[in-house]
């Protein structure tokens, strides 16, 4: 990230929200954040990852400056933008974190943003969340799906990008006209959704007006944030909805809409919890909230391909990652997967002999190791035993390897490093040694086998076994006929 990002992203976003675009401050702030990271990782003699993890600990550093939410903050970085939970990245940014958090009570309330507290839910809870859930779920969908084709129709138009925003102006100001409570950041309507201090009715009209004023002005190109605009949408839902479900208090509901638009919208469900945690500190509502974000989460899986944030990365060519998983080869070590019936070649034997049996007409393998009495020397291909062959000084294996160690893999090590040293080394295969010092071979990996593991987890996800047969088997037969 440039320094331009840094000095514009905050001052075009402060024009744009504080002329009442309908967008939260916490987008530019994070961006910002974001870009100072990066800068500072710029001039310091890292890593590539490292540095990612730099720009990743301001961002997320930004969001706790705004909402006071540290450790929704580390979830967001390691759910959406980190994809990995390793000490290098997470210790930048849970320090940036706490270091934020601590820093805002000098400047903001140290209190929860929007203080709230509901009562013990029962049972009956659950199924209103989980259809909380789907109706968020459903916001989810439309929200992405309308913003992504106004910035395609933006996108055909026969003007340039310049005006661009300059046409979702207007919509804002007539969303405005109508809805002066949707213009600007709006955290003081968030807080009144919460606390049910708006009726039904203008919590509707209010809900439309935020969402057609901020699909259309996002979709020009306006820059502003999005986190707070969501936080409004789903607190307007759940104001609207929140009636005509059972088994909770009025004043949870929008708080559950809030999380699980957030939470679906985003494809970040504990992030979404403890980020609604955190603002409220209402603990009696993390139930509710795990199951209706946990459900709009879902939604969102089966109804969208990617999320609102990843959506116009993909749009530009690269590949999104969707959900976390081990890799198959860190899963495994060598001695797994290595082929331990080797054909190998004496270091004694001569060139012309090599020749004869190993690369004649019957050849079995590309390349063969070297040893000398069971002690790993090197591996012999076709094309260094011709090469061999042309320099007459030369007639033993043995005088084909010098003194520089060779590249080798242990039995214990996984899978994926011995891929990185192969790949590093250009390299088709691999012998397998006791140990570095004495170098007594036990096998060989090959390219091939780094599949192994793959198979293995194609087995475990996709073969399914049933050990047990069940005693609703026959019914269950009698449905399908």
């Amino acid at each position: 990230m440039s320094l331009k990002v840094a000095l514009l992203k905050p001052l075009s976003s402060g024009i744009a929200i504080g002329s009442g675009g309908p967008f939260g401050a916490e987008g530019p702030i994070i961006m910002t954040g974001g870009a100072i990271g990066s800068l500072l990782g710029q001039h310091l003699r890292i890593s590539g990852a490292e540095r990612k993890a730099l720009l990743v600990a301001g961002a997320v550093a930004g969001m706790t400056a705004v909402f006071g939410t540290p450790i929704a903050a580390v979830m967001l970085a390691v759910e959406l933008l980190l994809f990995e939970l390793r000490p290098r990245s997470l210790l930048p940014v849970a320090v940036a974190c706490a270091v934020a958090g601590f820093s805002r009570s000098l400047i903001l309330d140290a209190g929860p943003l929007f203080p709230l507290r509901t009562s013990v839910v029962t049972p009956i809870c659950l199924f209103s969340c989980l259809l909380a859930g789907v109706a968020c779920g459903a916001l989810s969908w439309a929200l992405s799906t309308s913003l992504y084709k106004v910035e395609d129709v933006f996108g055909k138009l026969p003007i340039h990008w310049m005006w661009w925003p300059a046409m979702g102006a207007v919509a804002v100001g007539v969303g405005g006209y109508l809805q002066p409570r949707a213009l600007g950041v709006g955290y003081d309507v968030i807080g009144d959704l919460l606390g049910n201090h708006l009726v039904a009715q203008a919590a509707l009209t209010l809900l439309l007006c935020k969402a057609l004023m901020w699909v259309v002005a996002l979709g020009s190109g306006t820059s502003g944030g999005v986190l707070a605009p969501l936080l409004m949408l789903g607190a307007g839902l759940g104001v609207v909805l929140g009636p005509y479900l059972p088994g909770g208090e009025p004043s949870l509901w929008p708080l559950v809409f809030m999380a699980a638009t957030l939470g679906g919208m985003m494809r970040a469900p504990i992030m979404a919890v403890m980020f609604a945690f955190e603002v409220t500190q209402d603990a009696n509502a993390l139930l509710p909230l795990l199951a209706a974000c946990a459900t709009a989460y879902g939604f969102t899986v089966l109804t969208m391909p990617r999320s609102i944030l990843t959506e116009k990365i993909a749009r530009r060519g690269y590949h999104i990652y969707r959900e976390y998983g081990i890799d198959p080869l860190e899963r495994h070590t060598v001695q797994e997967v290595m082929s331990r019936e080797l054909q190998t070649i004496d270091a004694r034997t001569s060139i012309v002999d090599a020749v004869e049996r190993h690369f004649g007409s019957a050849q079995k393998h590309r390349a063969f190791p070297v040893v000398r009495e069971g002690v790993y020397l090197g591996m012999l291909d076709r094309a260094g035993l011709l090469k061999a062959q042309s320099n007459s000084g030369m007639e033993l294996i043995s005088n084909l390897f010098g003194v520089n160690s060779p590249v080798i893999a242990l039995p214990d090590e996984t899978c994926r490093i011995v891929a990185t040293r192969m790949a590093i080394h250009e390299l088709e295969r691999l012998p397998v040694v006791k140990d570095a010092q004495s170098r007594l071979l036990l096998g060989l990996i090959a390219r091939s086998d780094l599949i192994k593991p793959s198979l293995g987890l194609f087995d475990e996800e996709d073969n399914y076994e049933q050990f047990q047969r069940s005693p609703f088997a026959g019914m269950l037969a009698l449905f399908r006929r």
